[in-house]
C-alpha cells in the first residue's frame, strides 16, 4: 500500500515536493521508479525501512531511463547523504546508515543539504 505525502524542510517549512509517494509494500519497493521515462518536477518516491542501515537502503539504477536525486534520511528525518544517481549503474549506497530513501527529480539536490531535517506529512 502507498500513500501520498508532502515533503517539507523542518526549519523553514519550505515545501520541497508536493507529491511524495510513501512506498512501504513489497511490490512498490520492488518496482520503484523502474521503467519510467520521466518524473513530474514536484513528485517523488520515499522508501521506508524498519531500521537504519547502509545495505538495506542501497539502490540500483537498472531499468532506469533518467537520472534521479537520491536523498537518505535517518530515523529522525535528518539527511545523512545525497547523490545524483545515473541510469544503469549497479549500486548507490549511503555513507551513513539511513532509514528512509527519497527518489526525486535531480533539482532536489540543490534544495537539500546533509544535516537538514525533513518532514513528510
Amino acid at each position: 500500500m502507498s500513500t501520498w505525502r508532502t515533503l517539507r524542510r523542518a526549519d523553514d517549512g519550505q515545501v520541497l515536493l508536493r507529491r511524495l509517494r510513501l512506498c512501504a509494500g513489497f511490490w512498490c519497493k520492488l518496482l520503484g521508479l523502474m521503467f519510467r521515462r520521466s518524473l513530474p518536477p514536484d513528485e517523488g518516491l520515499m522508501f521506508a525501512y524498519g531500521r537504519e542501515s547502509t545495505t538495506e537502503t542501497a539502490i540500483h539504477m537498472f531499468f532506469m531511463f533518467m537520472p534521479i536525486a537520491v536523498i537518505w534520511l535517518d530515523g529522525d528525518g535528518v539527511v545523512v547523504d545525497k547523490k545524483l544517481a545515473r541510469p544503469w549503474r549497479p549500486l548507490y549506497a549511503p555513507s551513513c546508515p539511513a532509514r528512509y530513501v527519497i527518489e526525486a527529480p535531480p533539482r532536489l539536490l540543490e534544495e537539500v543539504e546533509v544535516g537538514d531535517r525533513l518532514e513528510f506529512e
